[in-house]
């Protein structure tokens, strides 16, 4: 018996059953090809609601846990967002789509380029792509309204912290890697403050000064 060809409508179907009720979201996710942000060899798992394999240890993050992250923020279209984290830029773009803009930082050169060539051929204009240690921020585009960090540390870092305008919203996975909470925290005058825990989640570590150890000590 052959299968059917998944598409985009799937995977909003898949983002409705894990509670996603945010319109604009759905919207983002129904007009923003995933398969243009995988390996090629991973296209035919692109409508899944799966984390694809990327190389150099990484994966993307599970569509719906990365729909959670961003409903968590409640982007309304005009927040200038940080994101930690590029991976390919399917998570971007879906930002790119809902802010005003975004300043994404990536870690690793390889991975930065190709998700570079991927937002530029989707026409997405409102992404500044970094490359660097994102565990510091990018204080020269400070303050945010919104950050959101796709990896995990038991804590969220001071820079980050100090970064984020008063009220904004910040949402990261706190716990050693691969066994964590996803948290949503609200910045106030004495500092951050829980929101609501998202759901439970593995991801990555956070490398980088105000992360976890560099493992690859060619890393920027």
């Amino acid at each position: 018996m052959t299968s059917v060809p998944r598409v985009p409508e799937d995977l909003v179907r898949a983002l409705r059953a894990a509670g996603i009720s945010d319109a604009r979201l759905l919207e983002a996710v129904r007009t923003t090809p995933r398969e243009e942000f995988v390996p090629a060899g991973q296209a035919s798992t692109a409508y899944r609601d799966v984390p694809v394999p990327i190389g150099q240890g990484q994966v993307t993050t599970q569509p719906s846990l990365s729909a959670m992250m961003i409903e968590s923020l409640e982007l309304d279209g005009s927040e200038h967002v940080l994101e930690v984290g590029t991976g390919l830029g399917f998570q971007t773009a879906l930002l790119a789509r809902l802010a005003a803009d975004v300043v994404s930082v990536e870690m690793r050169p390889d991975i930065a380029r190709r998700a570079r060539a991927n937002l530029t051929r989707q026409g997405v204009r409102n992404v500044e792509l970094r490359v660097g240690d994102g565990s510091g921020g990018v204080p020269s585009r400070a303050p945010y309204d919104a950050v959101v960090v796709s990896a995990a540390f038991p804590d969220v870092p001071a820079p980050l912290v100090g970064q984020l305008r008063l009220s904004g919203r910040l949402v990261q996975p706190i716990g050693p890697g691969g066994h964590e909470q996803v948290v949503c925290f609200v910045r106030t005058a004495s500092g951050l403050e829980q929101r609501r825990v998202v759901t439970a989640a593995c991801f990555v570590r956070l490398q980088g000064r105000y992360g976890f150890p560099q493992e690859d000590p060619d890393l920027p």
